[in-house]
């Protein structure tokens, strides 16, 4: 019976580590994601998100992130971080309304971020977009929990 109980204590607590989702997403020179959704399932308890950029471009003439917000937040937080500047990869410090982000990155770069999901939902209403001047208006998806 002990070893019964030891056994279902080792079940018990692989099941409780973090699953780990992994989701890729590429960006251009021509100020566009390959995807405008992107989806994860509830049991995910974090995601790695790798940024891609296909371009040529440099960071500072056509750089991309990935961030995500509350969608009620994603116009307000994207023109903030028009003003954060670049070393502060368009992201305005320290605003908790940035759910995750990446760094900026340039043509032929790549780059990954993992967070925990533990304050997002799945009745959430999320959108992901990149934060660089004049790119969140086009540069956008919803990000949904099923």
């Amino acid at each position: 019976m002990k070893i019964f109980a030891m056994i279902l204590m080792s079940v018990t607590a692989v099941m409780a580590q973090a699953e780990t989702c992994e989701l890729t997403i590429n960006s251009n020179d021509q100020m566009q994601f390959d995807q405008q959704e992107m989806t994860i399932d509830s049991s995910c308890t974090e995601v790695k998100l790798t940024l891609n950029h296909t371009g040529k471009l440099a960071k500072n003439v056509m750089g991309h992130n990935w961030v995500l917000t509350q969608t009620a937040d994603f116009q307000a937080v994207a023109q903030a971080g028009m003003t954060a500047g670049l070393d502060n990869n368009h992201v305005p410090v320290g605003d908790d309304r940035v759910l995750a982000h990446t760094e900026v990155i340039g043509g032929g770069e790549s780059t990954s971020i993992t967070f925990s999901t533990s304050e997002l939902s799945a009745d959430g209403d999320y959108t992901f977009f990149c934060s660089f001047p004049g790119h969140w208006a086009i540069m956008k998806g919803s990000f949904k929990i099923s």
